[in-house]
């Protein structure tokens, strides 16, 4: 197809016409690969920040991948802070870049208006408000008829209500990008367009330099904001990026009478999957429709450059018939053009960012998942930050690049998950209990048959299919995605309390498992772990690792087997990070080997308390409190399987963590659930779902969830698992002592318990203290054996924080714009004395 700039973005136009390749220079400290909006981010943030030798490398022109054809919102959707920050850092920056380098980013502040048709689209959204007005934002709850009134020409007789941001709108993409490059230059950095960067120097496992069909370029670190090419020039690397280009598709019309930014400013509705504004006196109608199409899975054409592609238009009928009933001027409108092109996603729409686990100094800042110019002015400065202080300054649970598989980067799943992810991002991801519906049934234990016999509702994590909950044999469960309470909240409920009372065994085979071992692994990981590792053989102990900082970067258990060798358990979500950051901590001189045996064992969670007798009637090893103590490991027998028991809970009950080799899984599984049913009189299987309100009720930490790289174990309450004075000392240890001594915190997570048993904690919902928002509740469930929701919650308070002054204050949790009282407590609500864990 023949391009047409002027009908998409006249500014493209001078970006084609403008690109030259300039003198390439053997060497920078930092090198940029990339010049859309993301890599002149970098660039210039990076320049702003003080460094003086930075080299941006485009292999076309600026702005020639995805960045010319982006709608240009600049808006706080989403209810994530490390998302909103970056959000309204933008808006800041694109307000005022153009008194900087004298190039308007085209930006206006012709609000935002989020409209709900739906009741839980308004649940959604009320609960979105109430967070975003905690964090000191104005935003507006209208009327059907306020929204009429504001925007006259668009029927409204099916809107609840209308959720107005009145300080946020829109930017040109061209010119945000130019003005950005212009700042950079204006600071020092080098731009240099027309150079393809074809791969990379490496030399003991870091990257020290680029090629370029034009020359080598020997550099310290290397950012890829390569956009659609990022997972192929990250693979020349060795480094493991799973992203994949999809169609995104948006109308232009001819000006239409009554059309201005004014009438009709950035709006978004959701359950139609579309998203309106203004843009030259008519409608520019964008599409994120549930089920899309992937684009050049074989890799990005690498002549590609401002790329259009040829449009569906019978795919995209149904929607733009939708967008009319919404718009009815639109039924007469002439259409400039549908618009097709080309925009990367990601498996769970969260970006690719940060230093990459296999090679060391390169750094990704790709997969932006269509909001690139939204979150551009604040990415750019959060990376720039990344790379001089070689620290993350966010959270990295949801988008740090260590958090992806390698089968994520298959041909068939990227296939398949990636038609789905535009209705995720506008749509479907606003619910708690969502699931992918593509490209599943990717990683499957040795239970799964068994499972599915008895009626398993499966949930899918890092391609895992684990059962959230059981409907019974011959059962189909039912899920509708929401917030409504179904028959999932009634089926975990009954599970929940039939662990407490009796048995669980949870299939926990998405755990992954870590081999450390050789002469050194006991001095490495001892180095690495804030507890104490270098213990007998058969002690599990529960840890943190930290950052020089003191911030959590995994939160695991390591169990000593040998004197050379331990295992690692850790959540699926940080696989990658775990033998990542043992290689960075290992000196010169010592020798481990760190070994992914995650599908060699299937672990299975005995919890309960009738745990011990059913365990025993399988066994001839002695499972007593006095032959086998809490937070210890013995090599046992179970059945026909030899094989490693650990005495760990993650419920709050006695229990144990069986490594099941893979093998042998299914048959002893089997033996498990016969012997339960003559032990107790019954077998129930439990689902994860479960497993997560009774760890809530213990008040049990979940890494990406309640506690991440920003926490400290001080803060995050685990100071009772930081070994202080052990020999050698620990990689934070430092940091540690000073917070320690600096007196009570300012920060910490508390637990919290709604007094009502008639709402539900989901996240993200703020906490008041005494009438004053003091921070936000970060993950929620409702507690079957507590009767009401509890959840684990980050307080921030001037002055510090103390058991003493938590119990002299008024607590309330705004709920979707209702505040309900609740309760607050250093403690767990549940078994504070762990009785239950020791008898």
């Amino acid at each position: 197809m023949s391009l047409d700039f002027a009908s998409i973005n006249p500014a493209a136009a001078q970006a084609h016409e403008a690109a030259h390749a300039g003198d390439l220079p053997a060497r920078a400290q930092y090198v940029v690969v990339g010049g859309g909006v993301i890599g002149t981010s970098i660039a210039y943030h990076l320049a702003l920040m003080g460094a003086t030798d930075v080299l941006l490398l485009e292999r076309k022109q600026l702005t020639s991948g995805t960045t010319w054809h982006a709608a240009g919102e600049v808006v706080s959707g989403g209810a994530f802070e490390d998302a909103l920050w970056m959000a309204r850092y933008s808006a800041d920056l694109y307000g005022r870049l153009e008194e900087e380098t004298g190039l308007s980013t085209g930006f206006r502040r012709c609000g935002y208006l989020q409209l709900s048709t739906t009741a839980r689209m308004d649940e959604a959204y009320r609960r979105e408000t109430a967070y975003m007005r905690s964090k000191g934002m104005t935003k507006e709850i209208l009327s059907p008829r306020e929204v009429a009134e504001m925007v006259p020409m668009m029927r409204t007789d099916d809107v609840i209500h209308g959720f107005w941001t009145p300080d946020e709108g829109r930017a040109n993409p061209v010119d945000v990008t130019m003005s950005l490059a212009k700042g950079a230059r204006q600071r020092g950095a080098r731009l240099v367009e027309n150079t393809e960067v074809t791969g990379f120097l490496l030399e003991d496992g870091r990257v020290t330099g680029v090629r370029t069909e034009r020359g080598d370029v020997e550099c310290e670190k290397v950012v890829l904001a390569a956009g659609l090419w990022g997972r192929e020039l990250a693979a020349k690397a060795g480094v493991t990026v799973p992203l994949q280009a999809a169609e995104h598709y948006y109308l232009l019309t001819e000006p239409i009478e009554g059309v201005t930014a004014e009438t009709v400013p950035v709006i978004e509705d959701p359950e139609a999957f579309g998203y309106y504004r203004e843009e030259g006196g008519g409608l520019l109608v964008g599409m994120f429709e549930p089920v899309g199409k992937a684009w050049a899975l074989d890799g990005t054409p690498r002549d590609s450059a401002f790329a259009v592609l040829p449009p569906d238009w019978d795919r995209m009928a149904p929607f733009l018939e939708v967008a009319m009933q919404r718009f009815p001027a639109l039924e007469n409108a002439g259409i400039r053009t549908l618009f097709c092109g080309p925009e990367s996603f990601t498996d769970d729409i969260s970006p690719m960012l940060g230093e990459s686990p296999e090679v060391d100094g390169l750094y990704l800042a790709c997969g932006l998942n269509s909001v690139g110019i939204l979150t551009g002015g604040g990415l750019g400065h959060m990376m720039a930050q990344w790379l001089i202080e070689e620290h993350p300054p966010l959270d990295l649970s949801l988008v740090g690049v260590d958090r992806a598989h390698e089968f994520q980067a298959t041909r068939r799943f990227r296939a398949e998950r990636t038609v789905e992810r535009l209705g995720f991002l506008l749509t479907h991801g606003s619910w708690p209990n969502a699931q992918p519906l593509r490209g599943r049934d990717v990683r499957r234990s040795p239970y799964h048959q068994r499972h599915v016999e008895d009626g398993a509702y499966f949930a899918a994590t890092s391609g895992w299919e684990f059962p959230e909950f059981f409907a019974g044999p011959g059962a189909t469960p039912t899920v509708e995605w929401g917030f409504e309470r179904g028959e999932e909240h009634e089926r975990v409920r009954e599970e929940h309390l039939h662990a407490r009372e009796s048995l669980a065994m949870f299939d926990l085979s998405l755990m992954s498992h870590h081999l450390v071992q050789g002469p050194h692994a006991s001095a490495v990981l001892n180095r690495v772990c804030a507890n104490d590792v270098d213990t007998a053989v058969g002690r599990v102990v529960y840890t943190q690792w930290c950052d020089d900082r003191g911030g959590i970067i995994a939160d695991v258990t390591v169990t000593r087997l040998a004197e050379d060798q331990y295992v690692v358990i850790s959540g699926d979500n940080i696989h990658r990070r775990v033998p990542a950051w043992i290689r960075r901590q290992t000196r010169e001189g010592e020798f481990l080997t760190v070994t992914d045996v995650t599908g060699a064992y299937s672990l299975l969670s005995v919890q309960g308390p009738r745990s011990r007798e059913v365990l025993q009637s399988l066994s001839p090893d002695d499972w007593s409190n006095d032959a086998f103590p809490y937070l210890t490991a013995q090599q046992v027998e179970l059945g026909y399987t030899p094989l490693w028991a650990l005495r760990v809970t993650y419920v709050g009950e006695l229990g144990w963590d069986l490594l099941v080799p893979t093998e042998f899984g299914a048959t002893l599984y089997d033996q498990l659930r016969e012997a339960a049913a003559d032990v107790t009189g019954s077998f129930r299987p439990t689902g994860v779902g479960a497993l997560e309100t009774m760890r809530l009720e213990k008040a049990f930490r979940d890494m990406g969830h309640d506690i991440d790289s920003t926490d400290t174990p001080l803060e995050a309450g685990l100071g009772f698992a930081v070994a202080w004075d052990k020999p050698g000392g620990f990689v934070g240890r430092d940091a540690l002592l000073k917070q320690k001594g600096a007196g009570p915190l300012q920060k910490r997570l508390v637990n919290v318990l709604l007094d009502s048993p008639d709402h539900d904690l989901h996240g993200i919902e703020p906490l008041f203290w005494d009438g004053e928002p003091v921070g936000l509740v970060r993950s929620g469930g409702f507690g079957h054996s507590l009767g009401a929701s509890v959840g684990i919650a980050e307080v921030t308070r001037d002055g510090g924080i103390t058991a003493a002054d938590l119990a002299g204050g008024s607590f309330e949790i705004d709920i979707a714009g209702t505040r309900v009282p609740a309760q607050v407590s250093l403690k767990p609500f549940f078994d504070p004395d762990r009785t239950r864990v020791l008898g």
